[in-house]
């Protein structure tokens, strides 16, 4: 049983940059800087920068709704793959491929952020009902 699952929070440290595969699928790229969590004595908190990569609706959610500086929550998985840079050394990438986007930050100015809200091609749930405070039975 293999397990591959990434949860980040962080603030995008440039704009996204959407392109098209030339099959026309929409793919977006990004670098979130991600806050470590031990900050050793005398020393400023570090920060690890990770790629970003994705596709379709998520990728063009992001381009639309996010900007360079944006507090961004997100999951998907590790993904890494083999080139030749230009003087033809072989070189490995790690990336995030991120399936689910939410927004993490406060709500600015033309509505781009909103504290918690999901990224809108997930499904909500109704099924919770909501209940009166002043009702002396609760239903379970």
């Amino acid at each position: 049983m293999a397990l591959n699952i990434v949860a980040l929070m962080g603030r995008l440290t440039r704009d996204p940059e959407m392109r098209k595969t030339p099959q026309g699928v929409s793919v977006a790229t990004f670098t979130v800087a991600v806050d470590r969590s031990f900050v050793k004595q005398g020393e400023d908190r570090q920060a690890d920068f990770i790629d970003i990569v994705c596709w379709r609706n998520t990728a063009e959610f992001v381009c639309k709704y996010f900007q360079k500086g944006s507090m961004i929550a997100l999951n998907g998985s590790i993904q890494t793959r083999t080139y030749q840079d230009k003087n033809g050394n072989n070189r490995k990438a790690f990336e995030i491929v991120a399936d689910n986007v939410h927004f993490a930050g406060e709500k600015k100015d033309g509505g781009a952020q909103g504290g918690g809200s999901p990224h809108y091609a997930e499904k909500k749930n109704d099924d919770f009902a909501v209940i009166d405070e002043g009702e002396e039975d609760l239903p379970f």
